[in-house]
């Protein structure tokens, strides 16, 4: 009698209560089947991950083309990782699974061979037309607040058991969430809601970090050099949120500079005016903060202006701020050569406003919100045979569920953000929607950002050098795999799932923008697209998230909030004036503690090019992913080569340290 041996991989079941039972069967491409054969019954069964079983058929029924796996009751969720088959002839077959079976219900499982639905038969067709209709059912999309990328319609309790976190990541998400817990209650300082008495002060919420974790190299600089106008240059560069400076060729008729005000800090004998045709003059404008509303009146926000300057040593420094929009008597341009506390407030001000943007756009919303989305719309449209589906799955790892997480306690209408912000629930949606307003699809296309903004040339930074490398590598290792399944531009523009993935970002998720493509015409097109996925997922998320602590965990560096208006004169503010626009003692141990929480990687994190789970079955794309590693591992190379040589170390964009997804 014919003999199919059969494995099921799956994962441990912690539960002491009965288990559900499991049923297989195989099918060939005759829709012949196997008997249906239950998996497993035993108590032990709970703790193994791998199952062996024989199904015996009365005559041998080909080559199986599917697995169908069933569920009898509705007690406890099961997962399929995989399945191999081996034939009665010798043949072995893999089948990607990666699902939950819950309540009573089944799943088919396709043999792993990725396809595209064009290629496919009529009836595998209809069945995969099936599988997303289902699939639409569970993830529905939801405006969550107007104006801001759409989400998934569920709470985090509610949340399709597929995007949840594993017991693993869970038990450490709630374990850090504690020790920031522990670390408030070691924190009550006397007067909690008091001024800091001067800056020497601030440095008692950092001696205690045994509760959370070690200062870093950066993190001990920050501190010591944090008032160093080299230092404050230096961060547009390469700290959290090195995309907001652009080159300035001619200053903006709002930010009135003159010569006589800088000439102090250009080369002798240089006028403002050549210096900025020689492009060596740099700008960082916060206009997008201009109507937002603060999140009390004991809080400040404004959008300031700040000019740069590269001079004679390579460094990016500061010689003029200007904090608003509009010049004028009650707005001066605050100046190097204006009385040392002017100056320092001046900047720790464009430094609030850096973070209050960075947290809301360039974090939450250009790597968390648009990551979202294309997951959303990955499990709405493509497919689980696709191989845009097997390429991409790596990438949206716990996405939706650290979103969910983050909706529920950091930037809700009372969550942490606007407890340490400057802008209240309301605040965060209008700056939101004023992002989207100008957001281009273009914009995530990193060497397309870097060329708008005029950086291409500028020394020293390694955001830039390092990004464009692993966005090389993205690249090629993307172009490999998309060469395997599409041989001409025809065939991207007869994939209907694709077609219908890129309609449904733009059309659905991204609230109908005409900023980004709804259909694509290339592979060159496709190969940039799920690049720029990739990217934003797993780079780019990592460049703005994980310098958190280093560079914000130093209050005075980047003050969340500002506690008093910014002067409308110069020669009025003391010490004292700035301890009381800082933070508070409270706000300030929030700040600290949530960055920390937010830059904690997991234990068993995935980095990238790390993908032990068996999307691709087939030889060709199983070579791409190795050279990608090989690729990658290069780039550390190269890196850690570099970061020798520097007193700072930027790590940020190392891909040993580059996550694969936004997970945290």
């Amino acid at each position: 009698m014919p003999t199919y041996k059969v494995t099921v991989y799956t994962v441990r079941q912690f539960s002491f209560e009965k288990m559900d039972n499991i049923y297989l069967t195989l099918l060939d491409s005759e829709k012949q089947s196997s008997k249906r054969t239950l998996v497993d019954q035993s108590w032990f069964s709970r703790f193994k991950t791998e199952f062996s079983l024989d199904i015996h058929v009365e005559k041998n029924i080909g080559n199986i083309v599917q697995v169908k796996l069933e569920k009898d009751h509705h007690n406890h969720p099961w997962f399929c990782e995989h399945i191999k088959v081996q034939t009665p002839s010798g043949d072995c077959f893999e089948f990607p699974c990666y699902w939950w079976l819950v309540n009573e219900n089944e799943v088919m499982i396709r043999e792993g061979t990725a396809r595209l639905p064009q290629d496919d038969t009529k009836s595998f067709q209809e069945q995969r037309k099936d599988e997303l209709e289902s699939r639409q059912k569970i993830f529905r999309w939801k405006e969550w607040s107007p104006g801001l990328p759409m989400s998934i319609d569920a709470e985090v309790k509610d949340l399709p058991k597929e995007v949840q976190f594993d017991e693993e990541k869970e038990l450490e998400w709630y374990c850090n969430l504690g020790k920031v817990g522990v670390y408030f209650g070691l924190e009550k300082f006397d007067g909690l809601f008091e001024s800091w008495k001067d800056i020497k002060d601030i440095g008692q919420i950092l001696e205690h970090l045994g509760t959370l974790g070690h200062k870093s190299a950066v993190l001990e600089n920050v501190m010591q050099n944090w008032n160093q106008d080299y230092m404050f240059g230096y961060q547009f560069l390469n700290g959290c949120n090195p995309v907001m400076i652009r080159k300035c060729m001619q200053l903006p008729d709002k930010f009135p500079v003159t010569h006589k005000m800088v000439e102090g800090c250009l080369k002798t004998g240089h006028t403002l005016r050549e210096e900025l045709q020689a492009g060596n003059i740099y700008i960082a404008d916060y206009e997008i903060l201009k109507g937002v509303p603060a999140s009390s009146s004991q809080r400040y926000l404004t959008a300031p202006i700040c000019l740069l300057y590269k001079n004679d040593l390579n460094q990016i420094v500061p010689i003029a701020i200007q904090l608003s929009q509009t010049p004028g008597e009650t707005s001066p341009i605050f100046l190097p050569s204006d009385n040392k506390f002017d100056w320092m407030l001046a900047k720790m001000w464009v430094k609030s406003s850096d973070f209050n943007v960075h947290q809301l756009v360039t974090h939450l919303l250009k790597t968390h919100l648009f990551s979202e989305v294309f997951e959303m719309a990955i499990y709405r449209q493509l497919s689980a045979i696709h191989p845009v589906y097997k390429l991409l799955m790596p990438h949206v790892r716990f996405t939706i569920a650290i979103n969910a997480e983050a909706r529920e306690k950091l930037i809700s209408k009372n969550g942490i953000f606007s407890q340490v912000g400057s802008i209240s629930g309301d605040g965060m949606g209008k700056l939101i929607q004023n992002a989207m307003e100008t957001l281009t699809y273009k914009s995530l296309c990193f060497p397309e950002d870097i060329k708008a903004r005029g950086m291409e040339d500028v020394p020293k930074y390694y955001y830039r050098d390092d990004g464009k490398m692993i966005w090389e590598a993205i690249h090629c290792f993307v172009s490999a795999v998309v060469k395997i399944y599409y041989d001409s531009d025809k065939k991207v523009q007869q994939d209907e799932e694709i077609q219908g993935f890129v309609k449904d970002v733009a059309c659905s998720g991204m609230n109908n923008s005409a900023n980004f493509p709804k259909s694509l015409e290339s592979r060159e097109q496709l190969v940039e697209y799920l690049t720029v996925v990739i990217f934003t997922a797993s780079a780019q998320h990592a460049a703005v998230n994980f310098g958190q602590f280093d560079w914000y965990a130093w209050i005075p560096n980047s003050p969340s909030t500002m506690r008093k208006p910014p002067p409308q004169k110069k020669g009025q503010v003391d010490m004292e004036y700035i301890m009381d626009s800082l933070p508070d003692r409270d706000c300030s141990c929030k700040a600290l503690a949530t960055v920390w929480a937010l830059t904690q990687t997991e234990y068993n994190e995935l980095f990238l090019g790390m993908y032990p789970d068996m999307y691709f079955t087939e030889q060709p794309a199983k070579e791409a992913i190795k050279t990608f590693h090989h690729k990658l591992e290069e780039v550390t190379n190269i890196i850690k080569s570099r970061n020798d040589e520097l007193t700072l170390a930027y790590c940020y964009l190392s891909p040993d340290k580059i996550p694969n997804s936004v997970a945290i």
